[in-house]
């Protein structure tokens, strides 16, 4: 075969730069792949509109240089496609294929289009076709699985172009001629060779280059670990490694024999640190997780790391932070190597300290953003220096070129259908991180898959404790992205689980939840009820903070239905609550909705001085913001009242604590009244 390719971009040996042309042949099948693009379908024969985009199938076996040359592709033709390049992955490095509804999301995500939180599948594929519809776009899926992955994914859109890159034939998707790759010609070899160690040794001795690319049988892979041999070693001769490679018989494949060859002269250290990243998550490392889990320092780990990529056994990714990828085709030998050489003990200990590290490093990048938390501050005072981040930018930084690697953590700490501590901390802090830096509306669909994950073990392994917490997290992120009556669903099936599981706290929290969603949904006699369980509940094992707190969201309730004498016999046992708790901020927020509800039920005196009350309490709390519209309410309230006078001055009082200039009172800021924690943040305002 003739014309074939091999990029050797982003490889750098001893000093060789890659030059800027570095594409090396393929001709003829890229010739073939741009005519097939305008290629008639069948479809058109037939007389009939292409319903879907045309695909494109470039087949060959790991190491063949497939999606080089799909990349390749891509570049050449980017240009005819407006809309952008889309790519996805569509296995992890050991194989198994990656969800479709993950490789969904990705794309979406790449569109800027918000994908729903606990959407599946077919919903995500049928929004992608949706998108993809008006558009020309080019899709690039490498490393297919099967066709039922690339066919999920591709657009009803015949102006559209679907690059895939996989071992085989994609049987079940119509109308696709398969480019199937082998190894490179003898002249594209010896090219690439050259690359790497020069013209020099190859022209002295080519008939030596000859065998070494008949060794390698022309496989891209298997040439450029020879080369990166070759370069490391500038006195070696090319004989020597074809001689080697001869020696080495001819079991396995041209490419596992180089690699047994490169692996065995490699330095001690170096090649157990190679051997552990069969462990990174997603194939992708940094010095951190390299650091970990070889237990050596982060300077020496990505010392190593670099050197590996000059041997042309990691690719350095373009990021803003180091960071490294294990080449798909060289996972599963260094899986193998890493079990022939590291006992089972030492692998998972190797893991275990590198899901630590993560975790910590999560919690550093938590802290750094909750800068306003006495003990986030502390617990960056005590972390070593290597693990804190320089600045919250460069913490969100790190998160956002971490992702990947850090989802596939979350599911690499649940893989063996375990929810131990470390297990449970990873996720914990995954979701914290996430949401101090993003927000739980921007990060609701990894905050999704991460508490799926969750419940997917706890339901395997019937841990019906674990299953309340991944049922009430998973409701949660449903309630803030408002689809509420999901969240109602989940959190009934979390209060089944907690009761099953004997756990007050879940059955507590499930069946307040469950009435902030009526609530929500406009039913406030069954909120009331839900939050009257609770309440009992919470009274029976004296939590008196969260009784109180109860109280206060009966009342809310109460308002919404129009109730104002029981909303204000609940509201009175909010404040009476709050004051033998001593909780003075709660106590005052408490007072303001009970003086509110008064002035709704047309009592504008007891509302005056439930609000006066009020405010002495919030001051008490220094509770400025409360305090403003305090004074703002007994303005309003003294002008329905007849005392204009008295009300320019509490609206005065309100300016000052604000540290405003002077206003003529015709607008009033936005300013809130209830500042009760997540579950209350709706003001107790009566419907229309």
């Amino acid at each position: 075969m003739t014309d074939q390719a091999v990029d050797t971009g982003g490889v750098q040996l001893s000093g060789h730069a890659a030059p800027e042309g570095h594409f090396l042949g393929r001709t003829r099948e890229l010739k073939e792949l741009r005519a097939d693009i305008e290629r008639t379908g069948l479809d058109t024969i037939s007389g009939r509109k292409a319903p879907r985009a045309r695909v494109l199938l470039i087949a060959g076996r790991p190491g063949s240089g497939r999606s080089v040359l799909a990349g390749e592709l891509v570049r050449q033709v980017a240009d005819r496609y407006p809309d952008g390049v889309l790519r996805a992955r569509l296995a992890e490095p050991d194989g198994t294929p990656v969800p479709v509804e993950r490789a969904a999301r990705e794309l979406l995500a790449a569109l800027d289009v918000p994908t729903p939180p606990g959407a599946d599948q077919d919903d995500l594929a049928a929004l992608l076709r949706e998108t993809l519809a008006p558009r020309r776009a080019l899709l690039l899926l490498d490393d297919a699985v099967g066709a039922e992955q690339v066919d999920a994914l591709l657009p009803d859109a015949p102006q559209c172009l679907l690059v895939a890159v996989s071992a085989g034939p994609l049987t079940g998707i119509a109308d696709v001629r398969p480019c199937t790759l082998g190894g490179l010609d003898t002249k594209s070899a010896l090219d690439l060779l050259t690359r790497y160690t020069g013209a020099v040794r190859i022209t002295v001795d080519p008939r030596s280059a000859e065998r070494l690319v008949e060794a390698c049988q022309g496989q891209p892979a298997a040439l450029t670990l020879a080369g990166g041999w070759l370069a490391a070693r500038p006195k070696a001769a090319v004989a020597d490694l074809a001689k080697q490679l001869h020696a080495e018989g001819d079991e396995g494949t041209p490419l596992s024999r180089v690699f047994r060859l490169v692996h065995t002269a490699l330095p001690a250290p170096a090649a157990r640190i190679l051997r552990l990243l069969s462990l990174a998550p997603a194939g992708l490392a940094d010095p951190h997780t390299a650091s970990a889990l070889a237990g050596c320092s982060v300077g020496a780990a990505r010392a190593t790391l670099d050197d590996l990529v000059a041997l042309g056994l990691l690719r350095a990714l373009d990021s803003p932070l180091p960071q490294y990828e294990v080449p798909g085709c060289l996972h599963p030998l260094l899986r193998t190597a890493a079990e022939a050489h590291e006992r089972p003990a030492e692998l998972q200990l190797a893991r275990a300290r590198m899901l630590e590290r993560t975790v910590r490093l999560l919690q550093s990048c938590r802290a750094i953003a909750e800068t306003d938390s006495p003990q986030a501050r502390e617990k960056l005072q005590v972390m070593p220096r290597a693990l804190r981040f320089p600045s919250p930018r460069a913490a969100a930084d790190w998160l956002q070129a971490r992702r990947p690697a850090l989802l596939a953590s979350a599911r690499l700490a649940v893989a063996d259908g375990e929810l131990d501590t470390l297990a449970r901390r990873l996720m914990s802090q995954l979701v914290r991180a996430m949401v101090a830096h993003l927000g739980t509306q921007a990060a609701a669909p990894d905050l999704y898959g991460i508490h799926q994950l969750v419940l997917d073990v706890a339901e395997r392994r019937r841990l019906p404790r674990e299953k309340a917490a991944a049922l009430l997290n998973l409701a949660d992120v449903d309630a803030r992205t408002g689809r509420t009556a999901e969240a109602l669903v989940r959190y009934r099936a979390a209060l089944d689980a907690g009761r099953e599981a004997n756990d007050p706290y879940a059955v507590g929290r499930a069946m307040e939840s469950v009435g902030g969603a009526h609530l929500e949904l406009g039913d406030y006699d069954r909120a009331a009820d839900w939050f009257g369980r609770a309440l009992a509940q919470r009274l029976a094992r004296d939590e008196r903070a969260d009784a109180a707190r109860l109280y206060g969201r009966i009342a809310t309730a109460h308002t919404y239905a129009g109730r104002y004498g029981e909303a204000q016999r609940a509201w009175r046992a909010a404040v009476s609550g709050h004051r033998r708790n001593d909780d003075v901020g709660a106590h005052a927020r408490a007072l303001s909705e009970l003086a509110r509800v008064q002035e709704y039920a047309g009592r504008p005196e007891e509302a005056l001085r439930t609000c006066q009350e009020a405010a002495q309490w919030a001051e008490r709390a220094e509770n400025t913001r409360l305090q403003a519209a305090l004074q703002l309410r007994l303005a309003d309230t003294l002008e329905r009242l007849g005392d204009p006078t008295a009300a320019r001055l509490h609206r005065g009082a309100a300016e000052r604590i604000l540290g405003e200039g002077p206003s003529d009172g015709s607008e009033e800021p936005d300013l809130p009244v209830n500042t009760e924690d997540a579950c209350e943040i709706r003001s107790a305002s009566p419907k229309d």
